[in-house]
């Protein structure tokens, strides 16, 4: 204890001795290459998205005879966005906002990412067909005239066409079969024979669908949910892009209320984000009978959300929903810049959204339940709570950056 106690009083006296500039100095390279070091580590760690391979970049389809199409090109906005912003730059001035993007083709994308599911997909197109087509019906039908003026009148007569893109996420299954069979099926067929779900176990009604409305990307290997939701996102032709789960765990029907809230805060050149959430069923029955681990976890994973995310995301009480919305013109703010391709790429894009003074609405949304998650609760957990930190740590000391 003596020996520690004079080393100390050294110590001391030696730092008195020392001018304090040259202190002062000798803490600024310090904290400097403290600074550099944290930098090239976060440079080594953080994630850095694949780009899309050649056979990635097309689809498969139902032709109107039933053949299952060969591969074709998919249409990609962000090439021409990306050839309009080189154009502007070398012309040394913004790009307009109104030159974004190319106009829709449709009303709604709808991108479901699906990685082995085989027995799950079915259920979840069931249902969303069946509003879509409801809802919007073919892009090349006549709507009926609406009635009066006004700016819901002319959204209503706009809202004519949709299109589902399967991204199959290096499934090993029948997953790309289960798809291209049930847009057979649903297309040859004015009654098609329907497939339960989640919340019909026992069907009796099923639709008929316009041909070519679903398409199916195959992706060489698996990326995660994040790379497969957002290399759909680079395709899609509608005026509203929403990725929703394969499992169909959220009530599809609710994507009316989505587009309803996102319509309520979009801006000017028409940027929103819609949000489904679950955060009303805390304290329910979904919620209560998940295990006391899972909650924990859950609540954990909150409380991060809070301490290391901007205002607007950290408000945000349901991040990891599977039912978001974007209109089209908020999409060049968010999917060129993503990075993240696990289950912690919600978050981006909603600090992507924020980061472009982007409006975000929460929309209460139905959810059930379904077995099959391929979730694991404690490593996954462990993994988004890194990949949160590295995500926050890379933006702040711009690894990451708008280019």
């Amino acid at each position: 204890m003596e020996a520690i106690t004079k080393l100390l009083d050294t110590g001391a006296k030696i730092l008195q001795q020392v001018p304090l500039s040259l202190l002062l100095l000798f803490l600024a390279f310090t904290g400097l290459g403290g600074a550099i070091l944290l930098y090239l580590a976060l440079f080594i760690v953080a994630p850095v998205p694949r780009s899309p391979r050649g056979s990635e970049k097309g689809y498969k389809t139902i032709l109107p005879d039933g053949k299952r199409s060969e591969v074709k090109q998919l249409p990609c906005w962000i090439d021409s966005w990306n050839a309009r912003k080189q154009l502007a730059r070398r012309k040394g001035v913004p790009l307009d906002p109104k030159e974004q993007m190319e106009e829709a083709e449709v009303f709604m994308s709808v991108v479901v990412p699906a990685y082995n599911e085989e027995k799950r997909l079915g259920g979840m197109l069931e249902e969303a067909v069946d509003f879509l087509q409801r809802e919007y019906g073919d892009a090349h039908s006549t709507p009926e005239k609406p009635q009066g003026k006004g700016r819901n009148n002319t959204l209503q007569a706009t809202r004519r066409g949709w299109e589902i893109l399967v991204v199959s996420d290096g499934s090993t299954d029948s997953t790309v079969d289960q798809a291209l069979d049930f847009a057979r099926e649903h297309q040859l067929s004015q009654y098609p024979v329907p497939v339960p779900g989640p919340r019909t176990p026992h069907p009796i009604h099923s639709t008929h669908i316009p041909h070519g409305s679903i398409r199916v990307i195959t992706l060489e290997e698996n990326r995660g949910k994040g790379g497969a939701v957002t290399h759909g996102m680079r395709h899609v032709r509608g005026q509203y892009a929403v990725f929703a789960d394969a499992d169909g765990a959220s009530r599809f029907g609710d994507l009316a209320k989505l587009v309803e809230g996102c319509q309520s805060v979009e801006d000017k050149t028409g940027r929103g984000v819609a949000i489904g959430s679950r955060a009303h069923l805390v304290g329910s029955e979904a919620v209560v009978k998940r295990s006391k681990l899972r909650n924990f976890l859950m609540h954990s994973f909150h409380f991060l959300l809070r301490l290391m995310t901007p205002p607007a995301t950290s408000s945000i009480k349901d991040t990891q929903c599977g039912f978001k919305l974007f209109s089209r013109a908020s999409l060049p703010f968010i999917i060129p810049y993503m990075h993240c391709e696990g289950w912690i790429f919600d978050v981006e894009m909603l600090m992507l959204a924020e980061s472009a003074n982007i409006a975000m609405i929460e929309v209460a949304i139905g959810w059930k339940e379904v077995m099959g998650s391929k979730l694991n609760v404690v490593w996954d957990s462990l993994g988004m709570a890194w990949g949160l930190a590295i995500l926050r740590a890379s933006w702040a000391f711009g690894v990451y950056r708008r280019n």
